[in-house]
């Protein structure tokens, strides 16, 4: 039975993490009024221990990220980072989108990180799990104290957001761009306002995103289109027209990204498919099966990101012909950020501030 969905939320439930450790008990009726109300974001800072983290996947174009925030209010209901917030004991579902970390001291772990005598500079990508952009940056601005230090000591960064709220930092993205050592990718994976709206309902519009790209690439930042995800009979049928409308803003690159159910998210985007789509849900976990070797996800290397078999290899070559035709360079980031420019901690004290 289809579960009832809250207005400006993507999860339909908030379903236990894996690693749970005991169940929620409620008073007869308690579940029921708990279900039927509103639920509120709630912002609480978290201090970060360290601030980089590190991977060695060969299907991720990057090695080191940072992640401002855990949680995301954005509310993408295919957000593949939602399973992280089973790690604090809380659910993927509804507190992955409204039970908010920040960390307040993120800027400082960083410099901390740049003074180490072995730090050998490469580029760092912001938002590789959740939005550096959300509405919770808007008070915060840790996004924005990352990049003051990204500036003074001449570090190359990448971000990735659906957030228009990047338009903000825009006098630091230009000074860095001006120096190869900034590029930014928008997410933008459907065009359909009806669409957005349930699949990630607090996410700036389609148009608000392609002002967005229109104003960096203005301003010389390099700006790439984000196609993610793909999914089967939801929104596969926009490539061309979303691919389209971001060469026409401005964005010189674009990638895409086949619809990843790690862990939790399965069961949250079946619920979700269930609640908004039942006359096509079954046909959509189908052919996602078909792409993933029978399974709801193929998490293997060089597989889940693309998928794999006839439709996984039709929406490529889709892909591809339409960047084509569009002038889109089929890649994810900008390449040749500049490393020779870093300045280490310390290095103005002495003098050395070219």
């Amino acid at each position: 039975m289809p579960q009832r969905h809250h207005k400006g939320r993507g999860a339909v439930s908030d379903r236990e993490g894996r690693f749970a450790t005991r169940p929620v008990e409620f008073e007869p009726g308690e579940a029921a009024r708990r279900a039927a109300e509103a639920p509120q974001t709630v912002l609480k800072a978290m201090q970060a221990g360290s601030i980089i983290s590190h991977n060695d996947s060969p299907d991720v174009p990057f090695d080191h990220s940072i992640n401002p925030y855990q949680g995301c209010e954005h509310g993408c209901i295919y957000c593949y980072a939602r399973p992280s917030h089973s790690y604090l004991d809380l659910s993927p579902g509804l507190d992955f989108e409204t039970r908010i970390f920040y960390k307040p001291n993120a800027a400082s772990r960083l410099l901390e990180t740049w003074e180490k005598p072995g730090y050998e500079c490469q580029p760092i990508t912001i938002g590789a799990n959740t939005d550096p952009y959300q509405p919770a940056e808007k008070s915060t601005r840790v996004t924005r104290s990352l990049l003051e230090l990204f500036d003074k000591h001449r570090h190359p960064v990448n971000l990735i957001t659906k957030g228009t709220l990047i338009e903000r930092d825009i006098d630091l993205l230009a000074r860095l761009a001006s120096q190869r050592l900034c590029s930014v990718a928008i997410s933008m994976p459907t065009l359909d306002a009806g669409l957005k709206r349930i699949m990630e309902p607090r996410v700036p519009s389609a148009e608000a995103r392609l002002r967005t790209i229109r104003r960096l690439t203005e301003r010389g930042v390099p700006t790439s289109a984000l196609l993610a995800p793909l999914i089967p009979a939801i929104n596969d049928a926009e490539i061309e027209s979303v691919l389209e409308a971001v060469s026409d803003a401005g964005a010189t690159h674009a990638h895409y990204i086949f619809l990843r159910l790690p862990h939790e998210v399965a069961g949250l985007f079946t619920e979700w498919l269930d609640t908004h789509f039942p006359d096509r849900a079954s046909r959509v976990m189908s052919l996602v099966r078909q792409a993933s070797g029978g399974r709801n996800y193929d998490n293997r290397f060089g597989v889940r990101q693309r998928g794999r078999g006839a439709y996984a290899e039709m929406l490529g070559k889709r892909f591809r012909v339409a960047c084509q035709r569009h002038g889109l360079a089929p890649e994810r980031y900008h390449r040749g950020l500049d490393c020779t420019r870093f300045r280490k901690p310390g290095q103005q004290q002495l003098g050395l501030d070219l």
